[in-house]
């Protein structure tokens, strides 16, 4: 069966590794998307087990249309009552990427249109659309005039894990937390730290990622336990296997000036049941002290619509001058939809990547925190690869000479 896992921009690689993992044959990047290939039981783990998914579709037609009534006759020939009956309620969410159709919610019609006509025609009787909460999620996508009708399997968007019981005014996307964690590379080898943490959402992430926990756990339900095919005794299987996780031997820090995020951050923590595994407290980043041991930093400090302090270049030159003080040997990531802010941290990032929270336009920067001068970082860090490089090469070498000999 054909899929297509979404996401958000700039985390279409690290979904790629994600499925590899899980397994996924025919592993396509697409436009804030991955496509691939597996069974019914890879579809049931990709929803459970995908951290940087928002959604998982199921391919059930593809056809090239450029007018309404087209998609409409094509939409038509599916045999719609092998995956809905009538008593069930349906929607119908479109995506458009064409000059041929402006509108996406006339396509959502005419797709709707077909299929209520497809009942109508052979039952007499058609099944209801409902907005919210209905039993089938229907999506057509149209890229110029290639058009993709699935079923998705997720319902509500992936990111809403369902471990958060209250939350911050401006708190970060999980799948987008997850990704961020995932792009640095932590997979809970060192300790880990957000000193703005806000309602707790990066530290619950590090915590699913070092344990190796999938955050499908905490969901409510699925969109395809509606589905015609369901599979209650394979499913119960896959989201009951906890052979796949690990031990954590380290710690997860967090901290934030706001006595109220931080009470959010514990009751959010509380309901995932990771207590035991990350520390929080109440306290400003200036006063941030690194923790013992090998640790990095993560952290989504306020900007763009969360902007509400007037000396804001000020706070990120505060956490510059933290990171160069207190945190020499660490890695630091830090998002912001504002580059002169991340500039005013006053360091030289490592690399920048690009990302969306929400619908803004994001960077994360990396900045490795050395002590002394950086020409003199940068010298010995070369010095270290030439020496791995050459040890290799000896390796090699020495590999070849055996093998000579034998």
């Amino acid at each position: 069966m054909k899929y297509v896992a979404k996401t958000f921009l700039g985390l279409e690689d690290v979904l790629c590794d994600e499925l590899q993992t899980l397994g996924a044959q025919n592993i396509r990047k697409e436009r804030r998307a991955v496509s691939f290939e597996g069974d019914l039981s890879l579809m049931y783990r990709t929803n459970i087990w995908l951290r940087t998914a928002s959604r998982v579709l199921k391919t059930i037609r593809s056809f090239e249309a450029s007018d309404a009534d087209t998609i409409y006759r094509e939409v038509k020939k599916i045999e719609w009552d092998e995956y809905m009956s009538v008593s069930q309620t349906f929607v119908v969410n479109a995506t458009v990427y064409s000059d041929s159709f402006r509108n996406s919610q006339f396509v959502s019609y005419r797709t709707k249109d077909a299929i209520a006509d497809f009942f109508n025609e052979k039952y007499g009787k058609r099944p209801s659309v409902r907005l919210t909460n209905p039993d089938i999620y229907v999506n057509i996508h149209i890229s110029n005039n290639q058009c993709t009708v699935s079923l998705d399997s997720s319902g509500d968007s992936l990111h809403k894990r369902g471990y958060r019981s209250v939350q911050t005014k401006a708190p970060i996307n999980e799948a987008l937390a997850a990704g961020m964690i995932l792009l640095s590379g932590w997979r809970g080898d060192s300790n880990f730290v957000d000193f703005m943490c806000g309602s707790g959402t990066l530290l619950i992430e590090a915590a699913l990622i070092a344990l190796n926990i999938p955050p499908g756990i905490f969901r409510k339900q699925f969109a395809f336990e509606k589905w015609n095919d369901f599979d209650v005794d394979l499913f119960e299987e896959i989201l009951n296997d906890d052979s796949e996780e690990r031990d954590f031997r380290h710690k997860i820090y967090g901290s934030d000036l706001s006595t109220k995020a931080i009470e959010i951050a514990t009751q959010n923590i509380k309901s995932a049941g990771l207590g035991r595994y990350i520390e929080l407290k109440t306290a400003n980043v200036s006063d941030f002290e690194a923790p013992m041991g090998k640790s990095i930093i993560i952290s989504n400090p306020p900007y763009g619509k969360r902007l509400t302090d007037n000396n804001i270049h000020n706070l990120y030159s505060t956490i510059g001058q933290t990171l160069k003080h207190r945190c020499q040997g660490m890695d630091v990531w830090i998002i912001s939809s504002d580059s002169e802010l991340l500039k005013s941290i006053g360091l030289k990032p490592s690399k920048k990547i690009a990302l969306l929270n929400g619908d803004l336009e994001c960077e994360l920067w990396k900045f490795e925190i050395f002590a002394g001068k950086r020409n003199e970082f940068l010298a010995s860090k070369s010095a270290r690869k030439q020496y791995f490089s050459e040890k290799s090469i000896c390796r090699l070498q020495h590999s070849e000479i055996l093998a000579s000999i034998v």
